[in-house]
């Protein structure tokens, strides 16, 4: 059958009693990549996001900013490494259901992370912007205030902080930009 003959259709999610998920068309899923039936994880991605803003989806994310499961997975989840033994309990849970089909190993294509060389999970977080005027005023003084070496290099910054036009102030790294 087609696809169009699943158009508003819906399913029972697999490990969660009486939740029914949509099927929802999007652009992304394609004849040569998957079976063109896939699952949405709107907080984990930007493809899965957009057609999750699209149908006014939630976006929760119930994996914490260390890769792990929160209490809203569930109590079967919950502490549990989403790459270790997440994975390994989330296979259980679909067993138990009667709900897999085949299981087999496979290399997914994370992004990694340059410094630790190991997978990097995306994850949706808030964001919250602020007066662009404000900021690069604060910047700027606050640079004014800096002993840079070679001291020629601050009216190079300087500018650069003046021609910036968008700032948004983010926390989620514990490491800088390379």
């Amino acid at each position: 059958f087609s696809g169009a003959d699943l158009a508003d259709g819906s399913c029972a999610h697999p490990t969660i009693p009486g939740r029914v998920s949509p099927l929802l068309p999007a652009n992304h899923v394609t004849m040569t990549k998957g079976t063109g039936l896939v699952h949405t994880a709107p907080a984990h991605g930007m493809e899965d996001y957009s057609v999750a803003s699209h149908h006014q989806l939630p976006t929760d994310c119930l994996v914490d900013e260390s890769g792990y499961f929160t209490e809203a997975a569930g109590p079967e989840l919950k502490n549990k490494n989403v790459l270790e033994e997440g994975n390994e309990a989330v296979m259980k849970m679909l067993q138990a259901a009667g709900s897999l089909l085949k299981e087999e190993k496979y290399v997914h294509s994370y992004p990694y992370d340059w410094r630790t060389k190991k997978p990097i999970i995306i994850r949706a977080s808030k964001q919250w912007f602020v007066n662009t005027a404000d900021v690069k005023a604060a910047a700027q003084d606050v640079l004014k205030k800096v002993k840079v070496i070679p001291t020629s290099a601050v009216n190079r910054m300087l500018e650069m902080l003046d021609r910036r036009t968008f700032w948004c102030i983010s926390r989620q790294r514990c490491w800088g930009v390379p």
